[in-house]
């Protein structure tokens, strides 16, 4: 594998959550080729496995692990795996998040006709969002991180673009990935003294296993929500997981971003920049 920048992470001990989806899979993929020894986790433990093999296939060191991000008793096992196979996490990735259709209107605003507006919402959704997002990455960092009080090391969160601009129909998405990002510098001040630094990476539209549906007709065309984003986004394209690789190595590497903590980085095409005229 190609990388974007040259960081020699040799020694180092990753962990990342979500590792069997689309972007985090990439990330796993990248640290790896960077020298780092990676635990990819998933709660879906064939998806952690397939990552893995393909990590050592490629010459890398991996390991897949089944760890639910909302079970402190399955996050302590799962620390106590890694910790067994590669010594303790010195980058700790917080991927692992997703929406809910429960939490999701039918419409972008509010119409007396729509079958799920905002008013019916599942609060149990909702709160589930912000499970998966929040109290996950929370969570995680409680399980993985307290060793690095001690000797260092780095954290970095997957925030959103949601996180800036809410977008319509997800409401529990953008105000989770907000909190996600508000975390991450809270975190970031609370364990500075230690030598952690906890960034956050906040990728723009990405196709990943859980938008697909919503961004892409049956045959593959761009259904009505993707031509807006296109419209929306300066580079008139979606991103890809690679896109992601050159600020993930920063972040993760000492020496390249060992003053940088606190930040949320928008990864995005220019979206944020742009207004619409």
């Amino acid at each position: 594998m190609e990388l974007p920048i040259s960081v020699d992470l040799s020694g180092k001990t990753a962990v990342i959550t979500g590792g069997g989806g689309v972007l985090c899979s990439g990330f796993a993929k990248t640290l790896a080729a960077a020298g780092a020894r990676v635990a990819v986790l998933d709660i879906n433990e064939a998806a952690a496995n397939a990552v893995a093999q393909e990590i050592e296939a490629a010459g890398g060191a991996a390991c897949g692990v089944r760890a639910d991000c909302l079970d402190m008793d399955s996050l302590r096992a799962a620390a106590e795996q890694v910790e067994a196979c590669f010594g303790p996490c010195d980058i700790l990735i917080n991927g692992a998040g997703g929406n809910h259709p429960g939490a999701t209107t039918d419409a972008e605003v509010f119409d007396p006709a729509d079958g799920k507006s905002f008013f019916a919402l599942d609060p149990s959704a909702f709160a589930r969002v912000f499970g998966l997002n929040v109290q996950a990455a929370v969570m995680t960092t409680q399980a993985f991180a307290k060793p690095m009080t001690r000797r260092g090391g780095t954290i970095i969160n997957v925030s959103s673009m949601n996180a800036y601009r809410p977008l319509t129909k997800i409401p529990a998405y953008s105000a989770a990935k907000a909190a996600v990002s508000n975390f991450t510098q809270w975190l970031a001040v609370y364990l500075a003294p230690c030598g952690v630094r906890v960034n956050a990476i906040a990728p723009g539209f990405f196709l990943t296993n859980q938008n697909r549906g919503l961004l892409l007709r049956e045959d593959g065309s761009y259904a009505p929500r993707a031509e807006k984003i296109l419209a929306h986004t300066p580079q008139g394209r979606f991103g890809e997981p690679e896109d992601l690789a050159g600020t993930l190595l920063w972040l993760a590497s000492e020496d390249a971003s060992a003053f940088v903590t606190g930040v949320v980085v928008p990864v995005d095409g220019g979206f944020a920049a742009y207004s619409g005229v």
